[in-house]
């Protein structure tokens, strides 16, 4: 441990020392400006970082790349940010972090980033921020870090505007999204919309998996394949109306839906030691009803007092998900299988439902000092309804009790060898009531955040078909938090930050209900209770005219986190949760943009992280290190032609879980834009992804517990396809929907309903 801290505070001196012989009087919040004095024109290049004591900020509209880009492509720049080859999001290394739109936390955005953010055009955003460090008021509920994308806004009010832009590639996937903002006096109103079709190539999946089961020798062997083709539409609308110059109201609502055709098959075989065949059969699965629905609205009220900085705000958030699965699986060429059914049935209902009501009041001290309090309440409450039937073998019953399935049946009619015995139906609530109070120092070259927060929780968990006994549960959190910030010059900065995060498992976690299918049986945990994590972090950046650099080293450790557990039995793999993991982890994050000349832009975004943890459950531990890159470069051609090219993906093994780890990957992609008429309105952007590899692997290996192997998987997406995007602007509006300067964000949640695979 000694040795990495010596590392990091000598890496931290040397570029320190570096900066300050090159550093220029650029200050952190400067602006670009080009001015025409007497036929001499002087220009300064717009910055895309900056620093403040809470959070980092990337101005997306000062990128070029962001006329025809999406939100998804973006983010991939952004410092602490990583976007993966699935287009799963980490920020400072973990997937456990919230989204907010203009400082609101978006439920259903969150639920679902990968999607929505693909479709949500880069042109609606101003600035994606990282907040490192949220303080007390959302602490306890929060995670490590929280994403807030804000949205285009300006000051002066001249009309309508809006943009749509459209997408179509090889995949057979087009894509449609637009965004319009509006005036009637005193109200203001914005609507944007997306919808994205999911063909079934741009949704294929091909996978091999081999398991040997430690115990007893045996290897399973599985090839599949599948594809999910379907639809995806989200919205929003957001308003707001100004009372008067010292009261304000704002509202919204939207949401994400999205329903597929999820299907495929393969085969599974299963060998002894010394590789003769134990038994083997074909599956083929439907899921005719997948659909998923997350809602959400918002109402903020804000009065401000005669006194400059004084604030206060009454806030009420509804959040809403419903998701419906039904899967149905059908068994043929059985050979020596040990079940005796030919098809099974799933059908899984689950609901979330979430009320929150806060109070937040903000009033300057004195020159310098500030202090923030409030109050708020979570009403939560999650069901689920799982029901499974198994389908009897005709060749086990010749008087004809068993199924017929002829070619297109479905499994809703056949005689059943009835329910799964065991949980069906589970509620759980969590009520949570908190209160918190941050103060805030900055001045001159000093900036200073230190915060309390106290929070109680009531969990109950009950059981309405009367399968196991209802229980509950009580808990008290004081969660401490702090950072500061000196200004070293115009171009350098040093923070030091300390916060304290809890999460808290969701209804997937929970629900205790087995699912029984002929190799894995899986089942939540509905005693996990909430996890802590805390973190340090040393935040080193330099801001100069050609150059900004960051560096971030840090650590982080919990000992009640959320794991699985993963066991055998008869060769069976079973599956499910516990407050089981300890993990400790070092990270040093680092992010460059370099501008060599005035056509040439290089980003590079990385995350090296050393990773051990261990699982109390099943008595094993794991240490790992990877490093997380995305490189970018950006070169201005003649005829106002942009050419990009990018690079992405992982060295060393990243954990999955305590068993396994993925092994090295690598993504590219090369993209020619170039815009039109005036004010550059329209922009036509041609990209190859992959172009010279059809298909890209993603492996994993699974080295200990009762089971081990490893796995290759191939997403079509991944290799080789082009995609041309068109994008155009219009109107003149200036305007943008008011915000209140603080609402509710509820970002303490794991493992709640999400987008099945």
């Amino acid at each position: 441990m000694k040795r990495k801290i010596l590392l990091s505070l000598v890496c931290l001196m040397s570029v320190t020392a570096q900066a300050q012989t090159d550093s220029t009087s650029v200050r952190n919040d400067s602006i670009a400006w080009d001015k025409d004095l007497d036929g001499v024109t002087v220009t300064a290049m717009r910055r895309l970082i900056k620093q403040d004591i809470d959070r980092i900020g990337y101005d997306v509209q000062a990128d070029e790349d962001s006329k025809t880009v999406s939100v998804l492509d973006m983010l991939r720049k952004v410092p602490m940010v990583m976007v993966d080859g699935e287009d799963n999001i980490k920020v400072r290394g973990n997937e456990n972090f919230k989204i907010y739109k203009n400082g609101h936390l978006d439920p259903s955005l969150t639920k679902n980033a990968k999607e929505v953010l693909k479709a949500m055009p880069a042109t609606a955003v101003k600035r994606i921020e990282v907040i490192t460090d949220p303080g007390a008021r959302e602490d306890a509920e929060g995670a490590n870090a929280i994403l807030n994308i804000v949205m285009t806004d300006t000051k002066k009010m001249e009309g309508v505007t809006g943009s749509v832009s459209g997408s179509y590639g090889t995949m057979n996937n087009p894509g449609l999204n637009a965004f319009l903002t509006t005036q009637w006096g005193k109200a203001t109103m914005s609507l944007d919309y997306g919808y994205n079709n999911l063909s079934k190539k741009i949704t294929s999946q091909n996978s091999y998996m081999e398991r040997t089961f430690v115990e007893s020798g045996n290897t399973q062997r599985i090839c599949s394949d599948g594809s999910n083709p379907g639809y995806i539409h989200y919205a929003d609308v957001n308003a707001s109306y100004e009372i008067d110059t010292l009261n304000l109201l704002s509202a919204s609502f939207g949401g994400y839906f999205y329903k597929v055709d999820v299907q495929g098959g393969g085969t599974t075989t299963m060998s002894d030691a010394s590789d003769k065949p134990l038994y083997s059969y074909t599956e083929s699965y439907w899921l005719p009803s997948y659909n998923h629905n997350s809602w959400n609205g918002r109402l903020d009220y804000e009065h401000k007092t005669r006194r400059k900085g004084e604030l206060f705000t009454l806030s009420y958030m509804l959040a809403l998900t419903r998701q419906h699965s039904e899967q149905e699986d059908h068994y043929t060429d059985m050979q020596n299988v040990p079940f005796s059914y030919t098809g099974l049935l799933v059908n899984k209902r689950e609901h979330f439902t979430e009320h929150t009501f806060q109070a937040d009041y903000s009033r300057p001290l004195w020159e310098g000092h500030k202090l923030e309090v409030g109050a708020k309440y979570i009403d939560r409450r999650n069901s689920s309804d799982t029901q499974q039937k198994y389908f009897l073998t005709p060749a086990l019953y010749p008087n004809g009790e068993g199924n017929d399935y002829s070619q297109g049946s479905s499994l809703s009619t056949p005689l059943s060898l009835g329910e799964e015995a065991g949980v069906r139906l589970f509620h759980h609530s969590t009520q949570i009531g908190a209160a918190y109070a941050d103060y805030i120092y900055n001045k001159e070259r000093w900036s200073a955040r230190v915060g309390l927060r106290y929070e109680y929780s009531y969990l109950k968990g009950s059981y309405p078909d009367g399968s196991s006994q209802d229980f509950d549960k009580h808990l008290h959190d004081w969660v401490p938090q702090a950072s500061v910030k000196f200004q070293i010059n115009d171009s350098q900065s040093l923070k030091l930050g300390y916060i304290t995060s809890i999460t808290r498992p969701g209804i997937n976690y929970l629900n205790p209900a087995v699912v029984r299918m002929p190799s894995s049986v899986s089942y939540g945990m509905p005693r996990l209770v909430s996890t802590r994590q805390q973190t340090l972090s040393l935040t080193y950046m330099y801001v100069g005219q050609r150059l900004t650099l960051q560096l971030v080293p840090h650590y982080s450790y919990y000992h009640n986190g959320i794991g699985s557990f993963i066991y055998s039995q008869d060769d069976v793999r079973y599956s499910t949760y516990g407050n089981n993991l300890r993990q400790h982890r070092w990270q040093m994050e680092g992010y460059v943009q370099w501008k060599p000349f005035d056509s040439t832009t290089l980003v590079a975004n990385l995350n090296f992280t050393d990773n051990y943890a261990k699982n109390t459950d099943a008595c094993l531990s794991q240490h790992t290190d990877n490093l997380f890159y995305y490189v970018n470069l950006s070169q201005k051609l003649p005829w106002k032609l942009l050419f990009t090219a990018y690079t992405f993906g992982q060295f060393g093994h990243s954990p999955m879980n305590i068993y396994a780890y993925s092994r090295p990957w690598n993504r590219y992609a090369f993209t020619l834009q170039r815009s039109f008429l005036s004010d550059d309105r329209l922009t036509v952007r041609l990209m190859a992804h992959s172009p010279f590899h059809k298909n890209q692997h993603d492996e994993t290996r699974t080295t200990q517990g009762d089971i081990i192997g490893w796995g290759d998987d191939i997403m079509v997406p991944n290799g080789r396809y082009f995609k041309l995007s068109v994008s155009y602007r219009f109107g003149k509006l200036k305007a943008s929907v008011k915000k209140t300067e603080t609402t509710i964000e509820n970002s303490d949640e794991v493992g709640g309903i999400i987008k099945g695979k």
